[in-house]
């Protein structure tokens, strides 16, 4: 029988908990002196799917889709998706404490500028963040006037006191039956590729891409 290895319909969150968890993370965001949080659902790697261990969306909100971002404030959250998750982000979150908005039409950015207080102290995580995403956030604080902190270490982290272990899975390499090409040669159509557009260096950060590789 097929199994799927990437995405799975199974409900795995539990949207009761939403309320409580925001609560935990405001107070942590108040310990560190931060007057807001944005929680993207990424990795490191910015992957489609991701492993377990970086649901962090999912955890502390209820909403299990594979595509979203939470903004938390002192006084208020929402949660960002996109047309294919409208009705199902309403039926896995607590709306009482997280307003639903849409991920394109009202971006997070916009919804920050609108509701972040002068002075305020907004923070987020580094190292899931993408280089795009870091200045539209600089931007959404700079009209707010507010100012944005990159994070050492997450705060959701802290109040996941039972997030599961990183994946650690034993690496096969596949025959070339299966894999269709040599590692050497899948390379070197890499380089040729760079070569035409003039390009020194790629970086593949991508776990995919540097299996196929």
């Amino acid at each position: 029988m097929f199994e799927a290895k990437f995405q799975s319909f199974e409900q795995k969150t539990d949207p009761s908990k939403g309320k409580e968890r925001i609560a935990a993370l405001r107070a942590e965001l108040a310990r560190r002196k931060l007057d807001g949080f944005i929680v993207p659902r990424a990795d490191p790697q910015q992957n489609e799917y991701v492993p377990a261990n970086e649901e962090r969306l999912a955890w502390l909100t209820g909403f299990s889709g594979s595509a979203g971002v939470a903004v938390v404030l002192a006084d208020k959250a929402a949660l960002f998706v996109d047309g294919r998750y409208a009705l199902e982000a309403r039926a896995q979150v607590d709306t009482a404490v997280l307003l639903i908005a849409h991920l394109v039409e009202h971006p997070p950015e916009e919804w920050i500028t609108q509701n972040l207080k002068p002075g305020a102290n907004f923070g987020y995580d580094p190292v899931r963040t993408t280089i795009d995403g870091e200045q539209r956030l600089s931007k959404a604080c700079k009209r707010a006037g507010a100012k944005l902190i990159a994070l050492d270490s997450n705060p959701v982290d802290t109040i996941w006191t039972d997030r599961p272990d990183p994946p650690l899975a034993k690496v096969v390499l596949y025959d070339r039956i299966f894999a269709g090409e040599s590692a050497e040669q899948k390379l070197k159509r890499i380089q040729t590729e760079l070569e035409k557009a003039q390009l020194a260096v790629a970086i593949l950060s991508d776990p995919a891409s540097d299996a196929w590789a």
